[in-house]
C-alpha cells in the first residue's frame, strides 16, 4: 500500500505525540533522558545542514544545548502545566499553518519556505489561539502563572508564542534551503527530521526563559 505524505504525517503523529507527552508528563530523569536523545538527533541534523561551516555549526550547537536546557528548566522548575501550554501552542501553530495552507493556499509568504502562505500564517494564529485558550480554561488551572495572569495578556502571550514558533520555522527552513535539503532528516515519515518538527519549539523555549517568564512573574507581583 502506498501512503501519501499526509497519511504518513498522521500515522507518525499518532505515535510521536503521545510518546512525547508521556515523557513530558513523567518529568524528572525520564524527561531529561528523552530530551537528551532528541538533542543528539537534532545536533546531528544540524551538523549535516551546516557541512564545512565550523562557526555556524558551533553557534547552532550552542543554541540547541541552551534551548534544551531552558526546556528542562521550564518543565522541572516552572511546572508541567505551563510547559504543556507552550508545547500545545507550538503544536497547534504548526497544525493550523499546515491545514489552512493546504486548504486555502493563496500567496506565498516568503521564498525562504515556498510552502508557507499568508493563509497558513492566519491559520497558525487562529488555531493556536483557540487551542491555547481552551487549554488555559480547562487544563491550565494548576499553573499559578496561567491562572492568575490577565486573560488579555494570555491572548497576547499565545499570539507572541505562535509568532516566535513561526519565525523559528522560517529560520530552519532558510538553513535547509541553503543546504539544498527538503527536510532536516528522514527519521519521521511524513515529517522529515526532528528539527522539522521542533523548529518552532526550540526558539520558543529560550525566548520564554529569557523574556516572557520575567514579564509573567512581574505581572503576578503587581497583582499581589
Amino acid at each position: 500500500m502506498i501512503y501519501t505524505e499526509l497519511q504518513k504525517r498522521i500515522l507518525s503523529s499518532i505515535i510521536l505525540i503521545p510518546l512525547s507527552f508521556f515523557f513530558i508528563i513523567q518529568g524528572s530523569f525520564t524527561f531529561i533522558f528523552f530530551l537528551s536523545l532528541v538533542l543528539m538527533v537534532t545536533s546531528f541534523e544540524w551538523l549535516k545542514m551546516t557541512n564545512n561551516k565550523d562557526l555556524l555549526r558551533a553557534l547552532g550547537l550552542f543554541f540547541l544545548f541552551f534551548s534544551f536546557y531552558t526546556a528542562i528548566y521550564l518543565r522541572q522548575f516552572i511546572g508541567l502545566n505551563f510547559f504543556l501550554f507552550l508545547i500545545i501552542v507550538c503544536i497547534f501553530t504548526d497544525i493550523g499553518g499546515y491545514l489552512f495552507g493546504k486548504i486555502f493556499k493563496g500567496p506565498r509568504l516568503s521564498k525562504i519556505s515556498p510552502n508557507k502562505t499568508y493563509s497558513g500564517v492566519f491559520g497558525s494564529f487562529f488555531i493556536s489561539l483557540i487551542s491555547g485558550m481552551i487549554y488555559v480554561k480547562y487544563l491550565g488551572q494548576k499553573s499559578k502563572i496561567l491562572l492568575d495572569t490577565n486573560p488579555i495578556f494570555i491572548i497576547l502571550l499565545i499570539l507572541f508564542i505562535s509568532t516566535i514558533s513561526q519565525i523559528g520555522d522560517l529560520i530552519i527552513s532558510y538553513f535547509k534551503r541553503k543546504a539544498k535539503l527538503k527536510d532536516s532528516g528522514r527519521i519521521l515519515p511524513g515529517h522529515g527530521g526532528f528539527l522539522d518538527r521542533i523548529d518552532g519549539i526550540i526558539f520558543v523555549m529560550p525566548i520564554t526563559y529569557l523574556f516572557v517568564l520575567k514579564i509573567l512573574i512581574s505581572q503576578l507581583d503587581l497583582i499581589k
